[in-house]
């Protein structure tokens, strides 16, 4: 099978209903992508597809073939990417930083659909959990990256 992730296409020989984040991760050796449930609920696993965030842990690989899937890792590439980042270290997001890949992927997501949300529509986006309690701070970080 052949997976588009980070611009670069992977060859994978992977039975088709492997879970994304396994390819991801043991696969390919990027572990910026965090297994947290393995159950969709917590969002440490999110990832891109073709650019609305999505629970890795839980997709088939078969069902990405044709998609083009972003990593925490080539996150920065992109403009929006970087203003997320930017506004997470001024805003000291991290604490433990385990589910922060997810957190900023689901922001990036979110300002490149709507570059000036309103605090529901960061508030009904940003479901990701973060065992921290860091959510003040995420939704700082999402409004200082909006107004960059």
């Amino acid at each position: 099978m052949q997976l588009n992730i980070n611009g670069t296409t992977h060859d994978v020989d992977v039975e088709p209903d492997t879970p994304l984040l396994w390819v991801i991760r043991e696969e390919l050796g990027l572990t910026g992508t965090k297994y947290g449930c393995g159950i969709a609920q917590c969002g440490a696993c999110t990832v891109l597809v073709d650019g609305y965030p999505t629970r890795s842990c839980v997709t088939p690989t078969d069902s990405v073939l044709d998609a083009e899937i972003t990593t925490i890792e080539t996150v920065e590439e992109t403009e929006t990417g970087r203003k997320v980042v930017a506004a997470w270290v001024e805003n000291q997001v991290p604490q433990c930083g385990y589910c922060q890949s997810g957190q900023v992927l689901t922001a990036t997501s979110l300002l490149n659909d709507t570059p000036n949300p309103s605090e529901d529509d960061i508030a009904g986006a940003m479901v990701n959990l973060c065992r921290c309690g860091t959510y003040n701070k995420i939704r700082d970080a999402v409004r200082s990256a909006s107004e960059a």
